[in-house]
């Protein structure tokens, strides 16, 4: 039997999509002992209805030092300034699932441009994407789970870049529903705003680019897309194959790397749709090939309020602390 029978685990920042989410599947998660739900600001406790007989106790400020004291495991889904001053000084003295980008980025100059509030050089945090990273969360004591958007491109062309079987010029065009933007309303989130539309936002200029290209080892043209649902990613990938190179190459290496992966299904011809992963923590990646070293094209879907955030920050739980993987996610 794992050590690890009961472990005692916090949530701060409940209020928002993705601690919502974590505490509806931690709740029924059989080896998590749900001590605290804390908010990520304020100085009142609450109550939430949306956790109605799943936390029926109130929802209490944020308290560094009780969660510190009290728990072997927090997640952090707090805003990004907060988890960036957070999450250091928890780290070594609980283990920590943080859910903001804070702490992705190796790179210093890439993280000072777009986490400026990271003050640290060295965050010595491991990156949370399960399916590449499980040796290393099983010691990690800071786990920066792996954004959104990276994480459908990630598993999609990480292990293709690896052997080599693509040419430079790779194209992410990658849409998602309104909760991907978080709960705090803003002009472009507005009902009236968003439904019965599509846009493109943050060409150029948004910060799961540095992400993907640090994860994946290769550039990349990133374009997200905001789409009128409520949750749910969906990305279409375009790359030119190296010379020679056939769909049935790309099946193997594919299937090479997730073989041992419950969370990432292969529908190879079969192109997935959001539906089929929606409330889930599955990532399913189909994709096409025009010819032998001609045109690939991938479509990689996620619920980007589980796989994207709540249900891998769990998964990273689960190999950290030597559980089964899929526990309370299945």
């Amino acid at each position: 039997m794992n050590k690890y029978s009961d472990v005692r685990v916090g949530v701060a920042g409940v209020t928002g999509y993705t601690g919502i989410e974590l505490m509806r599947r931690l709740a029924r998660h059989p080896r998590a002992n749900l001590r605290f739900a804390m908010a990520s600001s304020g100085s009142e406790s609450r109550r939430l209805p949306a956790l109605a007989r799943i936390w029926d106790q109130p929802v209490q400020p944020l308290d560094i030092d009780r969660l510190a004291a009290e728990t072997d495991a927090v997640f952090l889904a707090l805003p990004e300034a907060v988890a960036a001053e957070v999450g250091p000084s928890l780290a070594g003295r609980t283990r920590v699932f943080d859910l903001s980008g804070a702490f992705r980025l190796r790179d210093e100059s890439l993280r000072k441009k777009w986490y400026p509030h990271t003050r640290e050089a060295d965050t010595g945090a491991t990156y949370g994407l399960t399916e590449h990273y499980r040796d290393q969360l099983k010691t990690a004591e800071l786990v920066a789970c792996a954004g959104c958007y990276p994480t459908a491109a990630i598993l999609s062309l990480r292990p293709l870049v690896a052997a080599g079987l693509l040419e430079d010029g790779v194209i992410i065009d990658a849409k998602s529903g309104v909760s991907g933007a978080g709960k705090t309303p803003s002009e472009r989130t507005h009902f009236s705003e968003c439904h019965g539309s599509i846009s493109a936002y943050g060409v150029f200029a948004h910060r799961h680019a540095a992400e993907i290209e640090q994860e994946v080892g290769a550039s990349v043209t990133f374009v997200p897309h905001l789409v009128p649902l409520d949750r749910g990613i969906l990305e279409t990938i375009y790359a030119r194959l190296k010379p020679g190179v056939t769909a049935d190459e790309i099946a193997r290496v594919l299937r090479t790397a997730y073989a041992d992966s419950p969370f990432v299904r292969l529908t190879e011809g079969e192109l997935p749709e959001i539906k089929h992963v929606a409330h889930t923590n599955f990532c399913d990646i189909g994709w096409r090939v025009d010819r032998p070293g001609g045109q690939l094209v991938m479509v990689a879907v996620i619920d980007n309020l589980v796989k994207g955030a709540a249900g891998q920050a769990i998964q990273n739980f689960n190999v950290a602390f030597g559980f089964d993987e899929t526990l309370g996610l299945n």
